[in-house]
């Protein structure tokens, strides 16, 4: 096969006239030069020079070759300098799969803002909280919480310290009491996510080196994780999401976090393709974007909120019929009176 460098060489040799002004002007050994134009004359099966003691010159098949070679090496700095071009006005048309929440409402404002510095760039969005196959959808790139189980693909971090907390809304909690350990999850309306009909109700939480899995239960499970999240701010229970997905959320008083001396499960969102070789300016461009954002959305006052103590309540009575089981505590509705 030909080699790029050994046409290069051909072309500054046939202007310079000799090997040893190639090779002062390319910063090499002029055997160097010689070697190389050796090889392309070996990969060409053509003799591209005459040699002597005192002069080089181009054969004849050197003189007809001579302008391919140089329309050849015009053509690949001309790619070169497109690709350079393109990385400032993007433009073609980028497929994107992300999670369902996330891409609801984290990615959609921040595609906005991609696409105004880039008008020229189509985007064709996919959202599902289904794992994208990068290999086999129609996909140029795919957004993915956890870690990359197969080293097939290539995947590039965009929030790598990103951790699932227990999150309830401030109704559900003065109505139903605040969970003061991971047993008493047991006994609360946990809301449920699913997937292909598989509802994922064992709750996993990192003991330091070892883990602890709670089973919970609940009456509501959906398999959009936007959903859920919907369901705790009216809240319908408690839900274990990712923070990246609640942080507005409880920034914003609209949830609380519970148990927050206790670390959920590790979460890193990662962008995923599968070669590096699609790694063009417009993925490039936007994994430096993501990465900015997210890094702007860690929980530096996240996970570790203080959560404000839930209202006391009196004796035990009858539990609140949102939870999941019986909790010995009065339910929080406002009654006539006294409550």
């Amino acid at each position: 096969m030909v080699r790029f460098e050994d046409l290069a060489l051909f072309v500054r040799t046939a202007a310079c006239g000799s090997f040893s002004k190639a090779a002062r002007e390319a910063d090499l050994l002029p055997g160097q030069v010689s070697a190389a134009i050796l090889r392309l004359e070996r990969d060409l099966e053509l003799r591209l020079f005459a040699r002597s003691t005192r002069s080089l010159r181009l054969t004849d098949e050197g003189e007809r070759y001579l302008p391919y070679a140089r329309e050849v090496i015009e053509l690949l700095h001309a790619g070169r300098e497109t690709l350079r071009r393109d990385d400032a006005e993007l433009s073609g048309t980028l497929l994107l799969a992300a999670p369902s929440d996330f891409g609801r409402n984290l990615l959609l404002p921040w595609l906005a803002e991609f696409r105004r510095h880039h008008p020229r760039l189509e985007v064709r969005l996919q959202l599902s909280d289904n794992v994208t196959d990068v290999f086999r959808d129609p996909v140029d790139i795919a957004l993915r919480y956890g870690q990359a189980p197969d080293a097939s693909f290539v995947a590039l971090p965009l929030a790598p310290h990103n951790r699932r907390v227990l999150v309830a809304a401030p109704d559900y909690l003065a109505r139903c009491g605040t969970p003061r350990s991971l047993d008493e999850l047991q006994h609360h309306a946990c809301l449920l996510w699913q997937l292909q009909g598989r509802v994922y109700d064992k709750w996993v939480f990192p003991l330091g080196r070892a883990r602890r899995i709670v089973h919970v239960k609940g009456a509501l499970a959906c398999d959009d994780a936007d959903v859920v999240r919907r369901w705790a701010l009216a809240g319908e229970g408690i839900a274990y999401r990712s923070w990246l997905d609640v942080g507005a959320d409880v920034r914003a008083g609209r949830l609380r976090v519970l148990l927050p001396e206790q670390p959920g499960e590790p979460a890193p969102l990662q962008m995923v393709c599968p070669h590096r070789r699609q790694f063009s300016p417009a993925v490039r461009q936007l994994h430096a974007l993501l990465a900015q954002r997210c890094a702007a959305l860690a929980p530096s006052a996240g996970p570790a909120t203080p959560v404000s103590p839930a209202p006391r309540v009196r004796a035990a009575s009858p539990a609140c019929p949102d939870c999941a089981r019986r909790t010995g505590r009065r339910c929080g509705r406002p009654r006539r009176g006294r409550w």
